[in-house]
């Protein structure tokens, strides 16, 4: 655990929002999150036995929804 600072504390109310913080705030706002998982969920890949699990669901749809939004898919 890292131990605050006094301009942490003191100066934390007058931090200007960054554009990646403005950006992901309205993501929030815009996409119901829970309720595209809740419709997704029965048909995502459940954990079986040991090996490597699978990255939660909103998770991929977030990484799904940039990768459009920001043109970053790929294509063969």
């Amino acid at each position: 655990m890292r131990q605050a600072t006094i301009a942490e504390g003191t100066f934390a109310k007058y931090k200007k929002a960054t554009r990646k913080e403005k950006f992901l705030g309205r993501m929030e706002e815009i996409i119901p999150w829970k309720e595209l998982s809740a419709v997704i969920e029965p048909h995502y890949p459940k954990s079986k036995g040991s090996g490597r699990r699978p990255i939660g669901i909103e998770r991929m749809l977030r990484i799904h929804f940039l990768q459009h939004w920001f043109n970053l898919t790929v294509s063969n």
